[in-house]
């Protein structure tokens, strides 16, 4: 007598028989514990970062107009949502606590998908969150300075009590994400408050001067030039850039069958409305022209509409969207290293799973760990070290783009893996996302070739990430065999 399989059964056989070797027995892993609620809350609150309350400015210099520049945003949104539709594929045909790194090692084997895992530990997430804790001990600094070493002092903190949180484990660090992000939220809706204020009362906008920057185009009937459009889409992406980790808790989402795809694109949809809404307030505020000339964008108009004690509110609302981005950061980072510890023998140790706390809390302890002697380094180099982690910018790019190949690859390669969702209107939607990652590392490496870095050209420090993995790969010898 024969039993038919459930869906969901073959595609949990199909990834766990990927599993290497170094875990020949049943060990714990991750567990389905995270509703739909819980990862629309990472997914915000990892793209919603501090980038908002800067970029703005940026494209609207470069866009010129308002229409070209509220239409800049709804198509990064568009962009973001075709992207997230590649990843919702990948996701729940290969649910996989390493994400990427898992995708990336099924496509095109070990040696490369260890590279992208060791510039996500170096630089890319451990960095990531060494950058938001100064830019929030940055902003609390302003609300309440703690002396000479006041940012570092936030910074420090910041990294500790956060790590403690999910060292409690999955539910504490969800919890609190779910609270910061309504936090950060809430402030953005401030700024839209405050666009309101200015239409309410009367507050015309700037009319646009025939150019507004370095950069800008003239704001006519023909629009920005294509470069400079071009230009504003980067500043558009990079503020949008982060919804991909949810496929690093597709392994811990209840029925992720369904509740990745809904995650990705209500995310998506909430990130969109609200950056279109923020830049429609500043635009109300400020005008095209005085959004362009603005340093502190979301200042300037909270100023405008609330008058001093809107510099305070502005400095709480970035450190909460930094806090916010570094909780979402840990959770998902964390998640990486612990796939590199089931691949390799050597790096074991990572690969435990703490089942009662339902996290990693070996990996999370590295990468807590990495993370506070970046924030050390930064505290002395400044603005080097800023710089130095801005400059990787095209290896995130490149491995980006291997995720967006990795789909055709593993179309051709797992043609009988049950797949719960597909892409729609394949293989044109893959296409335009891969050429989009394609378009950002390029842009990505010729501004890195133009900046220099301690007499170095700066291109010089992504290729030294690379190398050092490179180096390491050598270290622990030939990648384990994979079953059957």
């Amino acid at each position: 007598m024969t039993t038919s399989i459930p869906l969901r059964d073959k595609q949990r056989a199909s990834t766990l028989a990927r599993e290497d070797l170094s875990h020949p027995h049943s060990t714990p892993g991750p567990l389905a514990v995270l509703g739909l609620k819980e990862a629309v809350a990472i997914i915000v609150g990892i793209v919603i970062g501090a980038g908002i309350f800067k970029a703005p400015s940026l494209v609207a210099g470069m866009a010129g107009s308002t229409g070209w520049m509220l239409g800049a945003w709804a198509l990064g949104g568009l962009i973001s949502l075709i992207g997230a539709l590649c990843y919702a594929e990948l996701a729940t045909a290969f649910p996989h606590a390493g994400g990427d790194y898992h995708f990336l090692r099924l496509a095109f084997g070990r040696r490369l998908s260890f590279l992208f895992a060791w510039a996500r530990f170096s630089v890319i997430t451990t960095g990531s969150i060494a950058l938001l804790a100064f830019v929030f001990g940055d902003y609390m600094t302003q609300v309440l300075p703690l002396g000479g070493y006041s940012a570092s002092i936030y910074a420090a903190a910041a990294v500790i009590v956060l790590a403690w949180i999910n060292f409690r484990g999955i539910r504490s660090g969800a919890a609190t994400q779910t609270w910061l992000t309504l936090l950060e939220v809430a402030g953005l809706l401030l700024i839209v408050v405050a666009g309101l204020w200015a239409a309410t009362n009367g507050l015309e906008p700037a009319a646009p001067a025939a150019a507004t920057g370095a950069g800008a185009a003239p704001a006519g009937a023909t629009g920005p030039t294509l470069a400079a459009f071009g230009m504003a889409m980067v500043f558009v992406l990079l503020t949008f850039g982060g919804w991909n980790e949810a496929a690093y808790i597709s392994a811990e989402l209840k029925d992720e069958r369904h509740n990745m795809v809904k995650a990705l694109v209500l995310s998506i949809c909430i990130i969109t409305a609200l950056y279109i809404a923020v830049n429609w307030a500043y635009w109300r505020g400020l005008g095209i022209e005085g959004m362009a000339k603005s340093d502190a964008i979301a200042a300037d108009l909270l100023q405008a509409a609330f008058g001093p004690i809107g510099a305070t509110m502005i400095s709480a609302m970035v450190a909460v969207a930094a806090l916010t981005s570094i909780n979402a950061t840990m959770i998902v980072g964390a998640r990486t290293n612990y796939a590199v510890g089931r691949d390799w023998p050597l790096l074991s140790r990572l690969g435990h799973w703490d089942e009662d706390r339902g996290t990693p809390v070996t990996a999370l302890v590295w990468q807590t760990v990495a993370a506070l002697i970046l924030v050390a380094i930064g505290a002395g180099a400044g603005g080097g070290f800023k710089s130095m982690v801005e400059f990787t910018a095209p290896v995130f790019w490149f491995f980006f783009l291997l995720s967006g190949i990795s789909l055709f690859v593993l179309r051709v390669r797992e043609p009988d893996v049950p797949r719960p969702f597909r892409v729609p209107l394949y293989p044109l939607l893959p296409i335009v996302f891969c050429l989009v990652c394609a378009y950002m590392l390029w842009a990505s490496l010729s501004y890195v070739y133009s900046q220099e870095l301690g007499g170095l050209n700066a291109a010089w420090i992504g290729v030294g990430v690379l190398a050092i993995g490179a180096l390491l790969l050598l270290l622990m010898g030939k990648p384990p065999a994979r079953r059957g």
